[in-house]
């Protein structure tokens, strides 16, 4: 019989409920004087999901305990939920700046949505688990992210040793759910996973080796299998309909030694949404671009365009000025060159549109190329950084060098907002957009697409001074994404 409320007819949760409120309960009042080996777990614990989650947001723990986790992570709006009595009493001492409220997970009755939920620690100590998610879906907007972490069975035996020495807190019989488990119940409760890893291979205060492992080796195959906690990141599925209000869209065009390609654009763009601008960035080029720009646009009245002029350098730096000038809800980029067929946006707009992801990412990697679109040492070096940085990013991008890119203003603004993380390190403009899109969670999805051959110009691209560039971006992404 499924569980509706939280009990069952022959009151085995009340049982339940019981037992495990007055061992939390036991477990709070002897919190203060604990000098077990878990600080050094929940420390690292706090790292993980400080790294995750940006300050300012609206959140909500489940599973609070004394709210430690969640004052780490400086909410805007913080709010605490524990069933047991003697933890809310001390989480309200702790962070009096927070709201508490004791109740059970099974049984949540906020009206409220929260940008992040966190779920800590507690899904092995839940009765239903499905029942939980259900509602958490509820506190949900499209653009909540769910986080998970839970202990991995692998380390069952271990923890109890840990326990019966007295070297780690007592816990009561055990789920020992798996990831795949959670995953299934995830989208049986409308979620969908953005990406699931594991962290923590040496829970101790070990100086140089618990960074060493901790950091390092529990992100490399096979260590990270024996690693001591899953994470899983996800997101409620969208339930946006065709018939919502479209909205308007921004295709920024870099533009550089690109004249002949100029006219192809206008007639071949389609318009999309309420309305669609062309941005075109102009960026010190030694043809006649800027004034073919200017001429396109006098006999095209009929289409809402700007043209800039770029100061810096690179097109990286052509992207973000279109995109800070940029009107539109959806914000595009769109190559100049033509090897993207402009006909294509409007199945980039339709995937952002109905939530299929939240950043879609071009691939050329799928159908058979055009003769000349992209040389066999360029294609090889593309399948590379694409393993590399799919494996740096924890969700697969078939493509990283694909110049075209959609994702809504709205994320685009969260991306800008922590680059001082990051810095200004990518002259393409590519990975600027891919690993900001990565630490702020966002739902990466992969477009196949046609890759053309260049009808007028030559590439900007030079191919092993870039390429080294690219290594290095593998190095720098590795230590600011990864290794944590």
């Amino acid at each position: 019989m499924k569980i509706t409320q939280t009990g069952q007819s022959d009151g085995a949760y009340a049982r339940y409920e019981k037992e495990r409120i007055a061992h939390w309960d036991n477990l709070a009042c002897k919190v203060d004087s604990w000098r077990g080996w878990g600080s050094y777990y929940h420390k690292r614990l706090k790292q993980v999901y400080g790294f995750l989650v940006p300050s300012g947001k609206k959140i909500i723990e489940i599973g609070c305990a004394q709210g430690d986790l969640l004052a780490a992570l400086k909410p805007a709006v913080g709010v605490g939920v524990d069933f047991s009595g003697e933890m809310i009493k001390r989480a309200k001492q702790r962070h009096p700046k927070m709201r508490f409220i004791q109740a059970d997970a099974h049984k949540l009755d906020i009206k409220e949505t929260f940008d992040v939920i966190v779920l800590s620690d507690i899904v092995n100590d839940l009765w239903d688990v499905e029942l939980l998610l259900e509602q958490v879906r509820h506190l949900s907007t499209p653009r909540t992210r769910l986080i998970i972490n839970l202990y991995s069975r692998v380390w069952e035996l271990p923890l109890i040793i840990a326990q019966r020495l007295g070297l780690a807190r007592g816990n009561l019989a055990q789920n020992w759910l798996a990831p795949d488990d959670i995953v299934n119940l995830l989208d049986l409760t409308g979620f969908e996973v953005i990406r699931h890893w594991q962290e923590m291979l040496l829970p101790l205060p070990i100086p140089i080796l618990s960074a060493l492992f901790n950091r390092y080796i529990a992100k490399i195959w096979p260590f990270r299998l024996m690693a001591l906690t899953n994470f899983i990141m996800a997101r409620p599925l969208s339930e946006r309909s065709p018939s919502e209000k479209e909205p308007t869209v921004s295709i920024v065009v870099p533009a550089r030694n690109e004249a002949g390609n100029i006219p192809e654009i206008f007639t071949r763009t389609p318009e999309l949404g309420r309305w669609t601008e062309l941005l075109f960035v102009e960026g010190h080029s030694r043809d006649d671009t800027y004034k073919a720009i200017e001429t396109a646009i006098s006999k095209h009245p009929e289409r809402k365009c700007k043209l800039l002029r770029q100061k810096g350098k690179g097109k990286g730096d052509a992207v973000r000025l279109g995109f800070e000038e940029a009107g539109g809800d959806i914000l595009m980029i769109l190559d100049a060159d033509l090897s993207t067929a402009p006909e294509d946006m409007r199945r980039f707009y339709e995937a952002l549109r109905l939530g299929k992801g939240e950043f879609i990412n071009g691939v050329r990697l799928v159908y058979p190329r055009e003769k000349g679109a992209m040389r066999f040492l360029n294609f090889l070096g593309n399948k590379f950084f694409t393993l590399a940085f799919s494996w740096l990013m924890g969700q697969h991008v078939k493509d990283t060098l694909c110049g075209t890119k959609v994702l809504s203003k709205a994320d685009y603004d969260q991306i800008a907002a922590n680059r001082s993380y990051f810095g200004d390190f990518d002259p393409f403009g590519d990975f600027d957009l891919l690993f900001g899109a990565a630490k702020s969670g966002l739902k990466i999805v992969d477009m196949p697409i046609r890759y053309r051959e260049r009808t007028y110009g030559t590439t900007n691209i030079q191919r092993w001074r870039h390429g080294w560039l690219l290594l290095k971006m593998v190095v720098f992404g590795a230590r600011r994404i990864k290794f944590i």
